[in-house]
């Protein structure tokens, strides 16, 4: 056995071993994007706010929406530009249009607390997710971005119901046990605004 090993281990260029050790450092954004889109989201980068109403008005026409849940008020004016309904009922069969609490870079995932959900688990909500957020709310990890909330709320009072979608695609299957019943894949758009 130690003799295949030797074998096939001779096969590796000394080229292909130092790549292999070189570790690779990715901005915080440049590390988000990657994670994000190898977990099956859809990314728009967006340098204005006609370009995030645009972007907005693509995606409600390739889906066929026409009435999305929403329950940001300053979100709403970017749905007042669309050819479309706006509810603020949760319904599983219309899209959710929402911010954010942070991007996390090591992952991939997408942070958002009580502030955007209101009292509703991510699980429990529909299936097609549109997500706004902005450059600068990419952490590095979930720590920080724990970290962040907690430095955002001056008022003193936290919110609640942290939690993040870590698939968007729902064809992935996730056969990890510990996440029995608590499916949060989502049909996620990332409007992603430049802020910095």
């Amino acid at each position: 056995m130690s003799f295949l090993k030797k074998l096939f281990k001779s096969k590796e260029s000394p080229k292909e071993n130092i790549e292999k050790k070189i570790k690779v450092n990715l901005s915080l954004d440049d590390a988000f994007v990657h994670n994000f889109i190898s977990k099956g989201g859809k990314f728009l980068y967006c340098v204005s706010e006609k370009e995030i109403i645009n972007n907005l008005n693509q995606i409600i026409y390739e889906n066929n929406w026409n009435i999305i849940t929403c329950f940001d008020k300053s979100l709403k004016n970017f749905l007042e530009k669309s050819n479309v309904n706006v509810q603020t009922e949760v319904d599983k069969e219309k899209p959710f249009f929402t911010k954010c609490e942070h991007l996390i870079s090591d992952n991939g995932d997408i942070l958002f607390s009580s502030s955007q959900l209101s009292t509703h688990k991510i699980a429990s909500l529909t299936d097609d997710f549109i997500v706004f957020a902005k450059t600068s709310q990419f952490v590095k990890d979930t720590g920080e971005g724990l970290t962040g909330i907690k430095t955002n709320c001056k008022d003193g009072s936290i919110p609640t119901n942290i939690s993040a979608i870590k698939k968007y695609s729902l064809e992935i299957d996730d056969d990890n046990f510990l996440n029995y019943g608590n499916n949060n894949s989502k049909n996620l758009y990332l409007l992603l605004l430049e802020d910095l």
